[in-house]
C-alpha cells in the first residue's frame, strides 16, 4: 500500500512539473479568461471582485491537470489565495487579504440547498441558495434551524428555541455582533429578523469558537451581506400576516446600504393565518375566559408588529473595511374591554403590552502584512418591555417594566501562520444594565431594582490542517471575569476533524461555557393569563452565575448524494433557578438552585436524488433536574424534555418550481399531575410527584410550495402557499393546573397552532 502511494505521488508531481513546464512556454492570458476556462472544464465557480484579478495574465495550464494542482500552481502564478469554500465554490482573494478562518464545508446541500455543516461542527444557512422546507414559503432562519437534529420549540415559538434541551435564554444570539434579547413578533410565533436581508447564519450546539461567550447553550450568528454589489437590488412582498420590503444600492463605488423594513397588517387585515395565531396566544388567557362575574359588552384588540433594518458599508481602500448597523424591532398589544356588572353599570378597561428591541454596532477592520487581519467592533443593545393589565373583577393594576441595556466594545486579530494554520486572539467588555419595575394597586406595592454587571474576557485559539488535510483541529479558551460576582471563569473549547476515509469523517466537539443573564417567568396572570419572560443578572444571593459542561461524538457516512450521521452528546448545566423553568405545580412560588443533565443521541439519514431531497431525523434524549430542596433533591424530568423527537420530509426542487412536505412528531411533554386527596382546608392544590406524567404524543404536517417567474426581463416574481398542521390535528403542548371560584380543580390545557394557511406574493428587481 505504502509503495502504491508513493508511486501516485510521483506520478500526480511528474504531471505537475510536466504541466508547470508546459504552461511557461505558452503565450500568457488574462486570468479571468483562465479561470472562466477552468470552471467549465471542473464544474466550479470562483467568486471575486473584478479588481481582484484585473491586469494579472498567466500562461495557460495544463487539461490534464487534477482541480487541486491546478489551485496550487495558480497560487505560485499570481499574488492571490485560492480558498476553498464548499465543493464547488472557491474565493479569490489577495495573499494579504486571506480568508480569516481555515473551516471548510465537509457536508453541502444538509437536509436541503443552502444549508451545509462545517468541519468544527458549525451549521451554516446561506439564504441566497436555499431553496425550500416543510410549511415555509421564507427564508426564516429561526424556522430554519428548527429542522436541524437537537433543535426544536417545545411550544412552536421561535422566541422559545430549545437546544438539546436548554432553554431559549441560554441561546447566545447575535445580529451583526448585537446580542439579542428579543428574536420573534407575535409573541413568538413569528421571527424579528428580515429573512430577505439576513444573508448568513451559523448555528453552533457544541464546540463553540472562544470567540463567543455568556450563553451556555447554542450560539447563533445571523449576518447581512458583507459585500458591495455595483448592481441595484430589491424587492417587495406580502403575505397574510404582513408587508415588507429591502434594497441593496450602491451609494459609489467605496459605498453602499442595505435596508429592509416590515410592518404587520394584523390591525388592518384579519385573516385566517391571523385568527390562528391569535387563537394560539390568547386561547386560555383572559382574553377568551369568561367569567359568571360580569358581562362582556365589546371587545377589542389592536395587535401591531414591525422591523426595520438599515447597513451601511464602506471599503475604505483594499485592505480597510467600515461596516455600520441599525436594528430597531417592536410589538405592540393595545386591548379594551367593556363589561356590565350585575348592577348593569357599565365600566371600560385598557390594557396594552409593548416590546421593543434597538441595536446598532460599528465595525473596522483592516489587514496588515504578513496575513494579520485585526478588527474593532462597538455595539449597544436595548430591550424594553412595558406592560399595564387592568383587572376589573379585582380592581386592580399592574404595571410591570423589564429594560435591558448591553454595551460592548471588542478587538479581534488573527494570523495566518500558513495555508494549514491561524491563529486568532483578542478582548471583549460588556456592561449589561437590567432594570425591573412592578407596580400594583389594592394592594399597593411599588419595587424598583436596578443592577449592572460589567465582565472583561480574552479569548484566544488556534485552527490547525495536518498537511494531508485530513485532519482538522481547532483549541481554544475564553477567561472571563465578571467584576459583580468577583469570579474568574476559564472556559477551554475545541473541535476535531477526522478524515477516515474517502466517505466517513469522525467529529469530536467539546466546551465549557458561562451566562450571567437568564430570565425568570412571571406567573400566567401577570397580564392577560399570557406568560411573560423577564430578564435578570447573576448575583451572589438567589440568582449565581450559570455554568455548562458538553462534549459529543459524532461520525458520518457520505456517498452519491446520500449521507447518514450519528452524533451522541452529553450535557450538564449548573446553577440554574427554578424560577426560570416555568414551573406550574407545587414549585410554581419556589426559588431553588440546581442543574439538568441531557443524554442524548442525534441521526440523520438524508438522501438527494436529482431533484428530489428527503431525509428522515431522530433525537432519543433524556434531560433530568436535580435541585437543592426541590422534590427533596431527587432527580426528575425536566419540564421541556422531549424523549423522542423525529422529522421525516421530502422536498422537490426544479428552476421555477419548489414543493416541501414534512411530518413532525415527538413524545409529550412532562407535567404534575394533582393528587387524588385534597386538603380542603388549604385554597392551593395539592400534586404529586412532580413531572410524574406525560402529555399525548405530538403530530404536526405541513405542505409548502413556491412558484418563480417573470413579469418582465429585469422583474421577477414569486408566489408561495403554505400550510401549517395540514390535518388540523388538535396538539396539548402545555398542560396545567387552576382553582376556580368555589376552589374546584381546573385543567388548563394549552394547544398547538390549529390548521394555519399562508399565502405569499413577491417581486424583485
Amino acid at each position: 500500500m505504502n509503495k502504491l502511494l508513493q508511486s501516485v505521488v510521483l506520478f500526480f508531481l511528474i504531471i505537475t512539473s510536466c504541466g508547470l513546464a508546459h504552461s511557461q512556454n505558452e503565450e500568457r492570458k488574462p486570468l479571468a479568461q483562465i479561470l472562466s476556462q477552468i470552471e467549465k472544464r471542473y464544474d466550479v465557480s470562483f467568486s471575486y471582485e473584478a479588481k481582484t484579478i484585473e491586469d494579472i495574465t498567466v500562461s495557460p495550464l495544463n487539461s490534464k491537470l487534477s482541480l487541486e494542482q491546478v489551485l496550487q500552481q495558480l497560487r505560485l502564478l499570481t499574488p492571490l489565495e485560492f480558498n476553498i469554500i464548499s465543493d464547488r465554490f472557491i474565493a479569490v482573494l489577495p495573499k494579504n487579504k486571506s480568508i480569516q478562518r481555515l473551516e471548510e464545508v465537509v457536508v453541502t446541500n444538509f437536509l436541503t440547498k443552502g444549508i451545509s455543516k462545517t468541519n468544527n461542527g458549525a451549521i451554516e444557512v446561506d439564504t441566497k441558495a436555499f431553496n425550500i422546507l416543510p410549511g415555509l414559503i421564507e427564508p426564516d432562519v429561526m424556522q430554519i434551524i428548527q429542522n436541524l437534529p437537537g433543535v426544536i420549540s417545545v411550544d412552536e415559538r421561535i422566541s422559545n428555541i430549545n437546544v438539546r434541551g436548554g432553554t431559549n435564554d441560554q441561546n447566545l444570539i447575535l445580529y451583526e455582533g448585537i446580542r439579542m434579547y428579543q428574536s420573534g413578533h407575535f409573541f413568538g410565533l413569528i421571527s424579528a429578523f428580515n429573512p430577505y436581508l439576513s444573508d448568513e447564519l451559523r448555528v453552533n450546539k457544541n464546540g463553540t469558537s472562544a470567540l463567543f461567550g455568556n450563553g451556555v447553550s447554542s450560539t447563533m450568528i445571523i449576518k447581512n451581506s458583507d459585500e458591495i454589489d455595483s448592481n441595484f437590488n430589491a424587492g417587495v412582498g406580502a403575505n397574510l400576516l404582513n408587508v415588507d420590503g429591502y434594497a441593496k444600492v450602491a451609494l459609489s463605488k467605496k459605498t453602499a446600504l442595505q435596508l429592509s423594513a416590515r410592518r404587520s397588517l394584523t390591525d388592518i387585515l384579519a385573516s385566517t393565518t391571523y385568527d390562528a395565531y391569535f387563537d394560539r396566544i390568547f386561547r386560555d388567557s383572559e382574553l377568551n375566559a369568561s367569567n359568571d362575574l360580569r358581562t362582556v359588552l365589546a371587545l377589542d384588540e389592536r395587535f401591531l408588529f414591525y422591523d426595520f433594518n438599515a447597513k451601511f458599508l464602506y471599503d475604505i481602500n483594499k485592505t480597510s473595511k467600515l461596516r455600520i448597523n441599525l436594528l430597531n424591532i417592536y410589538n405592540n398589544l393595545d386591548y379594551n374591554q367593556v363589561f356590565a356588572n350585575s348592577d348593569n353599570a357599565v365600566q371600560e378597561t385598557r390594557s396594552s403590552l409593548n416590546q421593543v428591541s434597538f441595536g446598532t454596532s460599528a465595525t473596522y477592520s483592516k489587514v496588515f502584512k504578513g496575513g494579520i487581519n485585526a478588527s474593532a467592533q462597538a455595539y449597544y443593545s436595548n430591550y424594553d418591555l412595558d406592560a399595564q393589565n387592568n383587572d376589573i373583577s379585582n380592581q386592580q393594576r399592574l404595571t410591570q417594566e423589564n429594560k435591558v441595556e448591553d454595551y460592548g466594545l471588542r478587538l479581534d486579530i488573527s494570523k495566518n501562520i500558513d495555508n494549514n494554520t491561524v491563529l486568532r486572539g483578542g478582548y471583549q467588555f460588556n456592561e449589561v444594565g437590567v432594570t425591573n419595575f412592578r407596580d400594583v394597586t389594592n394592594p399597593n406595592f411599588t419595587s424598583l431594582i436596578k443592577e449592572i454587571m460589567k465582565t472583561h474576557a480574552f479569548f484566544g485559539e488556534t485552527e490547525r490542517y495536518s498537511k494531508s488535510r485530513n485532519t482538522y483541529i481547532r483549541l481554544g479558551a475564553r477567561i472571563n471575569y465578571f467584576e459583580k460576582l468577583k469570579e474568574l471563569v476559564i472556559e477551554p473549547r475545541f473541535a476535531f476533524n477526522q478524515k477516515l476515509s474517502d466517505h466517513f469523517r469522525l467529529e469530536v466537539l467539546g466546551e465549557l461555557k458561562s451566562q450571567s443573564i437568564s430570565q425568570i417567568i412571571d406567573l400566567q396572570q401577570d397580564f392577560f393569563g399570557i406568560e411573560k419572560r423577564r430578564w435578570e443578572l447573576a448575583n451572589a444571593e438567589d440568582s449565581p452565575l450559570i455554568r455548562s459542561q458538553q462534549i459529543s461524538l459524532g461520525i458520518s457516512y457520505n456517498m452519491n448524494n446520500l449521507l447518514i450521521s450519528l452524533e451522541g452528546y452529553y450535557k450538564n448545566v449548573d446553577d440554574i433557578t427554578a424560577r426560570s423553568q416555568g414551573f406550574q405545580n407545587q414549585f410554581q412560588f419556589v426559588n431553588d438552585i440546581g442543574s439538568y443533565t441531557v443524554t442524548g443521541l442525534d441521526f440523520l439519514i438524508n438522501k438527494r436524488l436529482h431533484n428530489f431531497s428527503s431525509w428522515l431525523s431522530y433525537t432519543l434524549s433524556n434531560n433530568d433536574y436535580k435541585f437543592d430542596t426541590i422534590n427533596e433533591g431527587r432527580a426528575f424530568p425536566n419540564t421541556i424534555d422531549l424523549t423522542h423527537v423525529a422529522n421525516a420530509s421530502l422536498t422537490y426542487n426544479s428552476n421555477d418550481f419548489k414543493l416541501g412536505f414534512g411530518i413532525n412528531w415527538h413524545s409529550g411533554r412532562a407535567y404534575t399531575t394533582p393528587s387524588q386527596i385534597q386538603n380542603d382546608n388549604n385554597s392551593v392544590i395539592d400534586y404529586n410527584s412532580p413531572n410524574d406524567s406525560r402529555l399525548p404524543s405530538y403530530l404536526r404536517t405541513d405542505i409548502s410550495a413556491v412558484y418563480n417567474f417573470k413579469l418582465t426581463k429585469d422583474i421577477k416574481a414569486e408566489i408561495g402557499a403554505s400550510i401549517w398542521n395540514i390535518f388540523n390535528r388538535t396538539n396539548i403542548i402545555n398542560r396545567y393546573y387552576t382553582l376556580d371560584a368555589n376552589d374546584d380543580i381546573i385543567e388548563v390545557d394549552n394547544r398547538s397552532l390549529k390548521f394555519t394557511p399562508n399565502f405569499s406574493f413577491r417581486v424583485n428587481f
